[in-house]
């Protein structure tokens, strides 16, 4: 059964109240969509989703709901948005919004109180002029009057295309990376990343995978440091993130056979490893703590290592991974701690060697 989620629930609102009408043809799309009970109270005709974080694209996907990928071709008489809470991002993605309305189409946004939805709403009328609201659900709905993006009194042109500009992909780290907004610490190398990094022994070795790879930081540094990796796959679910890393690993693809791959750690993994490196995610996109995230990236990594694997992890010093690290791995260790954060090795356990009867019956170890 699908859940409630308030900012949707609140976002489709207007329609269902005849505040405004659902377009007669032409569709609808559904920017940053989420799964909800609100998407099944009725029909929606023509509603198409888009979706770059691979846990809620294919939850829409598992709901019968038609998925798109991100394309700037189609224009549509309505897009819906669920903004995210960085304002950067949230902006371009309001940009954006604009951008894809057919002319004569409207903009409609949504976001919950305590992610920004007086700031949004206020965003929104400055690019596009007097907005509709409605406030429900601790939500704030609110929407554009019919927009002609080729021009008219009430649109922002100019404003637009800085807002565009927002997301575009920029160096950081004095260039040694590209990022944008709204990917994990987007703008600077995360200090949990890097004391993992300086921690990274250079014996590591064989094949490698980066779990929650994000814009690939830490798999340059495994690469730069620990020259025995030979195969390296990154694992991250927003898929934002991994174009990025592309972008940052591509000048190892010779030294390196690297993999990338948009997918959702929690699900399992497809290959076996020899050395596996994550600073794990102990939130949600909705910004609630959960550290079962964390553990079961754990449990994870311990089924996809191989026998005498290492994972290497940082993690934040409260978070409770201690139980579920000496449940699944044979040898656990902590080899430091800094500025709130602790770094673990943890190597799987080898197989017990077989028994054989010695010349007497008796069992001896071979």
């Amino acid at each position: 059964m699908a859940h409630d989620d308030p900012a949707l629930q609140t976002l489709l609102l207007p329609f269902e109240q005849g505040l405004l009408p659902w377009p007669a043809d032409g569709g609808a799309l559904l920017l940053r969509a989420r799964e909800g009970a609100a998407l099944h109270r009725r029909d929606w005709p023509g509603l198409v989703c888009e979706q770059s974080f691979r846990p809620d694209a294919e939850a829409l996907t598992r709901a019968g709901l038609a998925l798109v990928e991100q394309s700037d071709d189609c224009r549509y008489p309505l897009v819906l948005v669920l903004p995210p809470r960085q304002r950067d991002e949230a902006r371009a993605l309001y940009a954006r919004a604009v951008s894809l309305v057919a002319p004569g189409g409207r903009v409609v946004a949504c976001l919950a109180n305590n992610e920004g939805a007086k700031s949004g709403e206020a965003d929104l009328r400055q690019l596009v002029g007097p907005v509709g609201s409605l406030v429900k659900n601790k939500s704030r709905a609110c929407w554009s009057a019919p927009l002609h993006v080729d021009g008219g009194a009430t649109l922002d042109a100019d404003l637009l295309a800085r807002w565009l500009a927002l997301d575009a992909p920029r160096s950081i780290a004095d260039g040694r990376f590209t990022s944008r907004p709204g990917v994990f610490a987007w703008d600077r190398v995360d200090p949990a990343s890097a004391l993992l990094a300086e921690q990274l022994p250079p014996d590591l070795a064989g094949r490698a995978a980066d779990l929650g790879a994000g814009f690939g930081y830490l798999s340059v540094e495994l690469l730069e440091r620990c020259p025995g990796i030979t195969t390296l796959d990154l694992y991250e679910a927003e898929r934002r993130a991994l174009d990025l890393a592309r972008g940052n690993l591509a000048p190892f693809e010779s030294r390196a056979a690297i993999g990338y791959h948009w997918h959702d750690v929690t699900a399992g993994l497809p290959a076996q490893y020899d050395v596996i490196v994550t600073n794990p995610p102990f939130h949600t996109q909705m910004r609630a703590d959960r550290p079962d995230i964390g553990r079961r990236f754990i449990a994870v990594a311990a089924q996809a290592l191989k026998p005498g694997g290492r994972l290497w992890l940082v993690a934040n010093r409260h978070l409770p991974y201690e139980s579920v690290l000496t449940g699944s791995f044979g040898e656990v260790r902590a080899v430091a701690e800094r500025d709130g954060f602790k770094i673990i090795e943890a190597v799987k356990a080898r197989p017990a060697p077989p028994t054989r009867p010695d010349r007497r019956g008796r069992k001896d170890w071979r």
